[in-house]
This record gives structure tokens, C-alpha cells and sequence, in this order.
């Protein structure tokens, strides 16, 4: 008995290392075994990135914005050990927060950027994130929660769509995780050595996140920042971080700040009024029952204020497409759609609406898109297999019509519509 649980031991362990990929650890400079190599990583990654951009209301739609926090990161990023093609997003959202996906993507708050006071500031939150990325706290992460098979499944999602039907239900559910990891006390602290670290070799002053530190601690007085929520801020760590910037050299020039990123922030300051509409509106919604009169009155105001606020553009459409006026709805979602081309909700609404005014053609341009962006919402399969159907291609609609009913919770409201057509169309 002893030898058999001795073979079967071995068998196990043989079986670990085979599904392992050696790979080299720029950190450690050594190699390492592991479930998830870095091409799968990255590939996984990119999957959350419209999710990502969902949940924080699309993507700040001002082209200078977006760049100046790029030019920031990938200022970083050319002095970090891990040579990955990194990605910085500015989002909607107005909480005080940055985050990252695995394999590179780094995402900063609207919120955050309002809340800063000099670039070094930004660098030192940059700095941390691509901490966090370098140490692979997110690829551990999954390693840990998640076998070989689900893994690479879900990397091979957008190719084989039709085959690995049962492993989208899992792609929420990883989503929703990765989106609001907590870290450890030791994980931050390594995100906080590596931080320092990138940020002085990139030419920052490191007190910059020292005092990015005292900027969230006096926030959480009033109301915790999400990203105090998500990066545990206890008072040791403040010294901790303040003991090893110490060991700088301090004297040599840094940056501290620039006077691009006091014009940045001022584009900012002005659009604030329309997205604190926006919030309202968003409230007013959330009510029950919701209160859509009101919230439409303050999306008007957002929008004549910013034009461009790709997210008042998008809630203005879904209020218009539940009160069925669809050619209203579809203008706000093309527009908010043609704005930030990562935004599932407006392809979505675009699509939907689109298939209402029986624009069939056009309809499945937006669904198909909003698809590829976010493969696990079954409504986009149903509406999809309506437009195919519509158009004579019954053996497309069959097709949507089985996944839409895979991915249901049996609570969308157009199962039994759904069931009902897919007899119809089998049995022709």
C-alpha cells in the first residue's frame, strides 16, 4: 500500500511539471517553472481589458489625456525587468483608484488623476501597479485559483468561441476577481520596494508616492479610497516605504513635476461638472424604482456640458431604448460607441436598438463587436440569431440561439422566445 501511494505521489508531481513551462524570471534572473507563461499571461489579460472598461463607464474620451498618462507609464515601463508591450488606460469612473490586469494592462481612474498634486505623485502609483505586474502577482493569482485546462481555455475563447461554450461561464466570474483583488500585506510590500525602485530609476522623485499615501489617508477620513480598499494602507507602511526611499540617493535630479500635468489636470477639472451629472443620473437610476425622468434631465445637462462624455452618452441611449426610441438610442450609442471602440454597452445598445428598426445588417456590425469584446453576455448571442434569422441565414441563428441559452441564468426574459425559434429552425 505504502509503495502504491509512493507511485502514485510521484505520478502527481510528474504529471505538475509536465503541465508547467520553464520560463526566466527577470526578477530573480533565474528560471522558473510555471502553470501560466508569459504569452498565455498576456492573452488572458487582453481579454479583461473591455471588461475592465465596462465597469469603470468607458474610457476618458480626450485623446491628449490618454497619452500624457501613456508617456508616463512607458517612461517606467523601459526601466522595468519584465519586457511586455504595456498598456495604459484612463476610465471614466470617478472612485480614486488605478489597477492592473495581468500581462501589462494598467488602468487609471478619472478620480485619481483629479486627486493628485504633482506627476511624481502619478509615477509613484504607476510604479506600484508595474510592480504588481513584475512580481506576477496576478498570474499567481490565477495559478493558484484556476487549473491548466480553464486557463488556457479561457486564452483560447475569442479563437474557438463555438467550442468552448462551458468555459465562458467561467469568464465573468475570473473577471469579477481579477477586478477587485485585495492584496497581501507581503504583496504590497513587494509592489512597494519594486515601485520605489522603477520609479527613481525612471528619473521620479520616490516621495512621490509617499505623498500619493497622505493624499489617500486623508480621503479615507471621509471615505476610503477603492484604492486603499484594494492596497491596504496601514500606518507601518508609510515608514516602511519612507525607511527605503531613504537609502536613495536624493540629491541627484528628479522629477518632481511638469507643467503638463497641470494641463492635464485642468481638461479634467472642466469636464468634472458632466460626469458628477453623470453620477446622479446614475443614482437616480440605481433607485427603485428608478427614476429615468430625472435621470435624463441631468444626462441632458451632461452631455450639452461635454458632448464627448462617451458615458452619459451611453446611459442617455439605455434610458431612450427602454422607452422605445430606438432611432434616439441608437444615435447616442454610435456616437459613444464610435468614441471608445473597447465600450461593450453602447456596441451593445447600438446593436440592439439597431435590431429594432429592423437595420438588420448594421444591427449584427455592433453585436458581433460587442462579442468579441466581452464573449460571455448571452443577450448579444439571442439578438444576434434574430438578426440571422431575419436575414435567411438559419444555420448562423441556430447557432447564436444554442449559445444564448448556454450562457442564460434563465432570467433574460427571452429564453422561452429563444427555444421556441430554435425548434422552429432544427426542424426545417
Amino acid at each position: 500500500m505504502k509503495k502504491y501511494l509512493f507511485l502514485l505521489k510521484i505520478i502527481v508531481i510528474s504529471i505538475f511539471f509536465l503541465s508547467c513551462a520553464q520560463t526566466y524570471d527577470p526578477l530573480t534572473g533565474k528560471k522558473v517553472f510555471t502553470l501560466l507563461p508569459p504569452e498565455k499571461e498576456i492573452k488572458i489579460g487582453k481579454m479583461y481589458v473591455p471588461l475592465a472598461i465596462e465597469k469603470n463607464y468607458g474610457r476618458y474620451p480626450d485623446k491628449e489625456v490618454q497619452q500624457y498618462v501613456t508617456e508616463v507609464g512607458e517612461k517606467i515601463a523601459k526601466v522595468v525587468p519584465r519586457k511586455l508591450d504595456y498598456k495604459f488606460y484612463v476610465v471614466n469612473t470617478g472612485a480614486v483608484n488605478a489597477f492592473a490586469l495581468p500581462g501589462g494592462f494598467i488602468f487609471v481612474n478619472r478620480g485619481l488623476l483629479l486627486v493628485l498634486n504633482k506627476e511624481d505623485e502619478l509615477a509613484g502609483v504607476l510604479a506600484h501597479e508595474l510592480g504588481h505586474v513584475n512580481a506576477r502577482h496576478h498570474a499567481r493569482f490565477l495559478e493558484k485559483m484556476y487549473g491548466l485546462s480553464i486557463l488556457y481555455n479561457i486564452a483560447a475563447i475569442f479563437a474557438y468561441q463555438t467550442k468552448y461554450a462551458d468555459i465562458l461561464l467561467q469568464f465573468g466570474k475570473i473577471g469579477a476577481q481579477l477586478l477587485s483583488l485585495k492584496w497581501s500585506r507581503d504583496q504590497e510590500r513587494e509592489a512597494d520596494i519594486l515601485g520605489v525602485k522603477f520609479a527613481y530609476e525612471a528619473g521620479y522623485d520616490p516621495r512621490g508616492l509617499l505623498d500619493t499615501f497622505k493624499i489617500f489617508e486623508k480621503l479615507g477620513k471621509v471615505e476610503a479610497p477603492e484604492w486603499m480598499l484594494t492596497h491596504p494602507l496601514p500606518k507601518t507602511r508609510y515608514e516602511y516605504v519612507k525607511e527605503l526611499i531613504s537609502k536613495y540617493n536624493l540629491n541627484k535630479p528628479l522629477i518632481v513635476d511638469t507643467p503638463k500635468f497641470h494641463y492635464i489636470k485642468k481638461k479634467l477639472e472642466k469636464t468634472k461638472k458632466s460626469y458628477d451629472l453623470f453620477d446622479e443620473a446614475v443614482k437616480e437610476l440605481t433607485k427603485k424604482p428608478p427614476n429615468k425622468e430625472r435621470a435624463l434631465e441631468l444626462l441632458n445637462r451632461s452631455i450639452k456640458l461635454y458632448p464627448k462624455n462617451n458615458a452619459s452618452l451611453t446611459a442617455r441611449a439605455l434610458i431612450y431604448a427602454d422607452m422605445e426610441k430606438f432611432y434616439l438610442s441608437a444615435k447616442d450609442a454610435e456616437k459613444a460607441a464610435l468614441l471608445d471602440d473597447l465600450y461593450f454597452s453602447p456596441h451593445f445598445i447600438a446593436g440592439y436598438s439597431l435590431f429594432k428598426l429592423k437595420d438588420y445588417q448594421k444591427s449584427i456590425r455592433y453585436l458581433e463587436r460587442a462579442k468579441d469584446l466581452i464573449p460571455s453576455f448571452p443577450d448579444t448571442y439571442y439578438y444576434l440569431g434574430r438578426d440571422y434569422e431575419a436575414l435567411g441565414d438559419y444555420q448562423k441563428a441556430v447557432e447564436y440561439y444554442r449559445k444564448a441559452l448556454k450562457l442564460s441564468d434563465g432570467r433574460r426574459g427571452w429564453e422561452r422566445d429563444a427555444i421556441r425559434r430554435l425548434k422552429k429552425l432544427e426542424y426545417r
